[in-house]
């Protein structure tokens, strides 16, 4: 197969994708690199329908990536994610609208277009938990305690661009970073950008029945087939305070492989299956994962549901805490 991976300056050394792209090289595919931030583009001709058979997007939120991908997509290329798919999870207020419209459990998100305007928000709400709407990695995630220090704060997010915030979830200080790729779940746990502490560090752990089928519904919700969900075990239970789409899947065993795999998958079926003809292909040593639960599907989206499994060393019982 011929496929084009998009893969801006950030993430040049990266060992994702750059793993990625040495096994499809290996396994005899050919995998053309194009750096979409450092490349002069003549887009009537980017994009050279039948050249490829998908285009795979590891770029950062708010460069000039996606807007190549979704010009693959709109000649009928197959793209990994769906452009559409990226482009609803990489605006947090967008990802926010469509999770709680869909029933995830997404903390109540307010979104202002300059912060002076967060002054509206009601004092009870605090605190707040403040990031851009187009942020990743954790850039700019800050914590706001009361109204009062949100006036300190204003100079600082006014070159944020449009904001979101959220009440603060309270936790233990630690994420529970759910990996999506190939159908099958990983689960680790890592330190809160919110509570820093270097002796934190990531690490695989046993998948709760209830966080994995808030990671499937995620999948299934965003119709994404590699992502990671971020989620906070609070008072009230499991939080999802973020998704992004092909995350670093750190921790997950022989990664490189695996999202090798699912992007072949997925080149030759020419997308995800769609919910009608989906059936579950869990492999040997995975246990199938909790269905999400259903919700009405909005009226202008449409999101495939994808099969998902647990490998038995990331699994737990029924009613297994992490």
């Amino acid at each position: 197969m011929r496929l084009c991976f998009l893969v801006e300056e950030h993430y040049r050394h990266d060992g994702m994708p750059n793993e990625v792209i040495g096994q499809l090289t290996a396994w005899g595919h050919r995998v053309d690199v194009v750096r979409p931030g450092g490349s002069l583009l003549r887009m009537s001709e980017a994009v050279d329908r039948g050249a490829h058979d998908a285009w795979v997007l590891k770029t950062v939120s708010g460069g000039p990536g996606l807007t190549l991908l979704e010009a693959a997509a709109a000649a009928g290329m197959t793209t990994v994610n769906d452009a559409r798919s990226i482009r609803g999870v990489r605006d947090k207020a967008l990802a926010a609208a469509i999770g709680r419209g869909r029933g995830l459990p997404l903390p109540t998100t307010y979104a202002v277009a300059c912060p002076e305007l967060l002054r509206e928000v009601p004092a009870a709400e605090y605190p707040l938990v403040v990031k851009p709407a187009d942020g990743s990695s954790g850039r700019a995630v800050r914590l706001v305690s009361s109204p009062e220090q949100l006036e300190t704060m204003l100079p600082v997010l006014a070159g944020e661009g449009m904001l979101i915030a959220q009440p603060y979830v309270p936790n233990s200080g630690t994420d529970i970073k759910v990996y999506g790729v190939g159908g099958e779940l990983f689960a680790t746990e890592r330190c809160s950008p919110l509570h820093p502490d270097p002796s934190v560090r990531e690490r695989r752990v046993p998948l709760s029945a209830e966080v994995a089928a808030i990671a499937a519904q995620v999948g299934a919700v965003y119709g994404l087939e590699l992502y990671g969900v971020d989620v906070l075990l609070g008072p009230d239970g499991p939080v999802v305070v973020d998704v992004n789409d092909f995350p670093s899947f750190r921790q997950v065993p022989d990664a490189a492989a695996r999202v090798a795999r699912a992007v072949l998958e997925l080149a030759r079926t020419g997308g995800p299956a769609q919910p009608q003809a989906a059936s579950p292909q869990p492999a040997s040593t995975a246990a199938p994962a909790p269905a999400p639960a259903p919700a009405p599907a909005p009226a202008t989206l449409s999101f495939p549901t994808l099969p998902v499994s647990i490998p038995v060393q990331a699994s737990a019982r029924a009613g297994e805490s992490i």
